[in-house]
């Protein structure tokens, strides 16, 4: 017999259960996972049920992992019996057994989404378009939204039902979709949501094969239901056939992943699909202190689409949660970094505290680096969850290797990084030619690409005109730069005519995908760092900055081994975790919520809440959510207020700290609504933040900003541009040219000039060495 002596009511009701199909609504910290392994235990102990005909899913390995042990342990039955697996390894597996039947082998590859594109690429081309009128990332995206709703090859003749799916046939994008499966199949390949498609079209196709899972499988388990998505839901459906012996467990509270596919009514409607469903509830709380679980609770019953539930703890009330309000986006992180501190050194929090019991959450990546480089300077261990610290990313990478090779051209590492950064049609190949000539001339990389613009054919070089035509614009490109960094340029200078004039940008820009906007964004945030660098080192140089990132990402920590790691994440990367001290940082209107929530519209905005809920309730004992009055963001000062998620907190749940004269009254009756949030700027707003003071209170004794926010707008009376199409400019790197294009105004006017060469650039005037030509 399984010990069911260690679980509440609730849980036990829902382990002892198995006449009918079952839902479980488990809030957070409930003890879902408990319940889970104590039910597959009771299902093979006391039922008599044989652990091959349990089949239990999830949606990571660690979890199916961490779940096979558990299991295992209670049970004593090895894990290896036990199918506790995710969904794309049951599917896979199933599709190696039955590959046959639907064309593939036995041995089909899974391909990425890198080779994914490289097919879309292949096919766009075929019909003469290009990257820039179509991006491939839309159409593997649009690829990916067809198949979370279960969409394969044929379902239109077997099922009738694209229409309910929301799924247009004739719409031109559903063509590439053909051609990219049949592509697939060609190659004996599936992509990851072909997985799960693959296995729809096999039991349609052959209900033998359904019948046959259905047999095997006497009852089915599924863990976080709230991530499934529609496709997923119909294998379940299908799967369960007339005995719905099946058991869900979730929570619509914690549903934040509908970017990826995941869809809420799935658990809404689960009733709807699966009939006399039996619902278990389980609201005891066993993570949180009383004033975090209250406060959580009453920010997410602001939801309308949810089950209701009430969550409640015999835990301590603890101490409130900690509202504060900051001046800028570098005080918020030295505050978060001085708590940090405390939190180290006050036995109030706990016996022996150590940094693993720390966490700061943010809304976007971007954010994490005013944090980094507080905790870096106060010489803090950290880590980033889920993701990559700050100076690692990529594309900061990239950026920085640019500026390395403008400041150092034998920095050869740099530049084979950047040579096809972003693409040029400069390939490995020929990237491998110039390594060579340069080692044979014992020269460095840049003096081989130097030499080859003179004659590519007296080193042995067989370059095709395009090459030779894409190495001489980087070569000319990196060489203004170069003017500019020796004519003493700032930094910022330099930066921004590097990722606006290489192209890097606009080829982020033309993805529109999740991952591009968090590079962007990442990207600008570089670009205020080096202008928060320029202001602490006025006379600074671009060597300056580099040498200062080398030696800030090199530090290593002393003393600090048994203390742990700070953990830094996204609030999505949170999910699932839980520590003694939490930190949400950003609790700004247009950042948490995002804008783009804000504008999409009530689903939206619910799912933004969900998010902060779940931020909320990773906090065991303490919780901070901090945000600043103003910040740089995407390049521009931004006064976006308090989110409208700590207006709903209850206020004797919260301690809400505030200081100046400009601040909200945020402890009266107002509500969310009664403010007026501006997220315009004026210049003399721009003048005090950068240098003259950091005070905000200045700023609004200014009449800059006023008491709620609202910042007077500028002025739209834009200077006219002074070039126009025809005009005859120099250049003083590519020589004379013409005007074919101007775009903007003012700071941010751009030309496109036309060479006699034929080559056509574009250049921020800003920045570009050109001047207009007299007649």
């Amino acid at each position: 017999m399984v010990n069911l002596g260690g679980l509440n009511e609730a849980q036990k009701s829902a382990v002892e259960y198995f006449s009918g199909p079952m839902m479980v609504l488990a809030g957070a910290g409930s003890g879902k996972t408990k319940m889970l392994v104590t039910k597959i235990a009771h299902l093979i102990e006391d039922q008599n049920l044989g652990p091959y005909r349990i089949l239990a899913l999830t949606f990571s390995n660690k979890a199916a992992r961490e779940m096979r042990e558990r299991v295992s342990q209670v049970s004593g039955i090895q894990a290896e019996a036990l199918t506790i697996t995710t969904f794309h390894s049951f599917c896979s597996r199933l599709l190696r057994v039955e590959a046959d039947v639907l064309g593939l082998s036995k041995n089909f590859t899974i391909y990425d989404e890198d080779e994914g594109l490289i097919i879309i690429k292949n096919i766009l081309g075929k019909y003469g378009i290009s990257p820039k009128e179509i991006s491939p990332y839309e159409v593997l995206y649009y690829i990916e939204g067809l198949k979370n709703k279960g969409v394969f090859l044929g379902r239109d003749q077997i099922c009738s039902d694209l229409d309910k799916l929301d799924v247009d046939s004739q719409d031109p994008f559903f063509r590439y979709f053909t051609e990219y499966e049949n592509e697939l199949h060609k190659s004996n390949a599936l992509d990851f949501g072909g997985l799960i498609t693959s296995i729809l079209a096999l039991f349609y196709q052959h209900p033998s094969v359904l019948k046959r899972i259905q047999d095997r499988y006497e009852y089915i388990l599924v863990d976080e239901y709230q991530d499934t998505n529609k496709a997923q839901f119909e294998i379940l459906k299908l799967i369960s056939g007339e005995k719905q012996k099946i058991c869900v467990v979730g929570d619509e509270d914690q549903s934040i992943y509908s970017w990826r596919g995941a869809d809420i009514h799935n658990i809404l409607d689960f009733n709807k699909v699966f009939k006399n469903v039996k619902v278990f509830k389980l609201e005891q709380n066993y993570r949180c202190t009383g004033h975090i679980i209250q406060a959580a609770s009453l920010l997410i019953s602001n939801n309308q689409y949810r089950n209701k539930k009430e969550l409640w703890t015999e835990n301590q009330l603890g101490e409130k949660i900690q509202v504060k309000e900051l001046e800028t986006e570098k005080d918020e992180a030295i505050f978060v970094v001085g708590q940090i501190k405390k939190a180290l050194l006050n036995s109030e929090y706990r016996e022996k505290p150590d940094y693993s019991e720390m966490a700061i959450f943010y809304r976007n990546n971007y954010q994490s680096r005013p944090l980094e480089d507080a905790l870096r300077n106060a010489k803090l261990p950290y880590k980033i969850i889920g993701g990559i610290k700050f100076y690692e990313r990529k594309e900061i990478k990239d950026v920085i290797a640019y500026l390395r090779l403008i400041i150092n051209p034998d920095d050869s590492l740099a530049l084979s990084r950047i040579i096809n950064v972003p693409s040029r049609g400069i390939g490995a190949t020929t990237l491998k030619k110039l390594e060579e000539m340069a080692s044979q001339l014992n020269v460095s990389l840049w003096i081989a690409i130097e030499r080859v613009q003179t004659n590519s054919d007296q080193f042995g070089l067989k370059l095709s005109g395009k090459i030779k035509s894409s190495l001489t614009t980087f070569y000319n490109f990196v060489s203004e730069c170069m003017l500019l960094h020796k004519s003493g340029n700032s930094t910022y200078t330099i930066f921004e005519k590097v990722i606006h004039e290489s192209g890097y940008i606009e080829e982020l820009k033309s993805i529109k995908d999740y991952e591009s906007e968090a590079r962007l964004e990442n990207i600008y945030e570089l670009g205020q760092a080096i202008k928060d660098f320029s202001e602490s080192h006025p006379n600074s140089t671009v060597t300056d900055f580099i040498e200062t990132i080398a030696l800030d990402t090199s530090v290593t920590q002393e003393g600090l081994e048994n203390q742990g790691e700070i953990s830094l994440m996204t609030v999505h990367g949170a999910k699932g975790l839980e520590f003694h001290n939490v930190f949400v940082v950003g609790m700004e209107e247009g950042i948490f919520p995002s804008m783009k929530s804000i504008e999409s519209g009530s689903m939206a905005l619910e799912e933004e809440r969900r998010l902060c809920y779940v931020a909320m309730t990773r906090s065991m004992k303490n919780l901070w959510m901090t945000f600043p009055r103003a910040r740089y963001q995407w390049g521009q000062l931004k006064f976006n207020g308090p989110s409208r998620f700590l207006f709903e907190l209850p206020k004797d749940k919260i301690i809400w700290d505030h200081k100046g004269s400009s601040s909200l009254d945020l402890n009266s009756n107002k509500n969310f609504d009664d403010f007026d949030f501006n997220q315009s700027y004026d210049d003399d707003a721009v003048k005090i933040y950068n240098g003259k003071s950091n005070n905000l209170v200045d700023i609004a004794s200014k009449g800059a900003l006023s008491k709620n926010f609202t910042v007077t707008k500028p002025s739209l009376n834009l200077p006219e541009s002074k070039y126009k199409k025809g005009n005859v400019v120099h250049h003083s790197v590519y020589g004379k040219g013409t005007v074919v294009d101007t775009e903007g105004a003012g700071a941010n006017e751009k030309v496109l000039i036309l060479f006699p060469d034929g080559a056509k650039k574009r250049f921020l005037v800003k920045y570009a060495p050109i001047t207009l030509e007299k007649n």
